[in-house]
């Protein structure tokens, strides 16, 4: 065999190689960000239509937030916002739609003090998707409910459904995720009976019929503002 046979077959082995390691980083690369994103890597290709892009809107999110400068809250913080949330969800009872409403601004308040932007809603979730992705449709279907019940077009149901997905944001806010700590919960999971109380008359549900649902917190603590 000569010795230019020889060369070219070095070179299409080196060729092949290279496109089969591109390949598998890319497969690599690919699984890493299904598991880190979950649902929202389904959701992100669904609205751009191309995996490539898609794959790239995510690492430019990563690469986003790797810039900011995201903090741990100190215990006594944490402690002074599941008081604060205690005390949001007790104005359920009388005022679920004002409930949902100081829920959404209380989630912004601890975005703020953790270092989150939040000028813009949609800049907000894809920030938090870097970390946060297991309840970042939470928040989006949160906020929908908070939008349409300012129109009026929200069921005491609906804005039960909402504190629900405000909570499970608000307790994931808590924890030091970003920096792969989780912190001893402050947020009590006890069953809240007065907000299912009042949701159940709204939508005529008895017990049998209600479905299974993450229940809100056990009210107590006065509000903060």
């Amino acid at each position: 065999m000569s010795t230019a046979a020889i060369v070219g077959i070095l070179v299409a082995l080196v060729v092949v190689a290279g496109l089969v390691w591109y390949f598998m980083g890319q497969r690599r690369r690919t699984e890493q960000l299904q598991t880190r994103y979950g649902p929202e890597y389904s959701r992100v290709l669904s609205e751009v239509g191309n995996q490539k892009r898609a794959e790239e809107e995510l690492l430019k999110r990563q690469e986003r937030v790797e810039h900011l400068e995201i903090r741990p809250l100190q215990a006594e913080q944490r402690d002074l916002f599941g008081q604060r949330w205690r005390s949001v969800q007790a104005m359920f009872v009388d005022d679920p739609g004002g409930a949902v409403t100081r829920a959404d601004e209380l989630v912004d308040e601890v975005m703020m003090a953790r270092g989150y932007p939040v000028a813009d809603f949609n800049q907000r979730a894809a920030d938090l998707s870097v970390h946060h992705a297991r309840v970042i449709d939470n928040y989006r279907a949160a906020r929908e409910i908070a939008d349409r019940h300012r129109r009026n077009a929200a069921t005491t149901e609906d804005l039960r459904r909402a504190m629900v997905h405000y909570r499970e944001l608000f307790e994931d806010l808590l924890q030091d995720r970003e920096n792969g700590r989780v912190a001893d919960r402050v947020v009590d999971r006890q069953v809240d009976r007065e907000v299912r109380r009042v949701a159940d008359q709204s939508t005529g549900l008895s017990d049998g019929a209600r479905p299974a649902m993450q229940p809100p917190l056990r009210p107590e603590g006065d509000v903060r503002r």
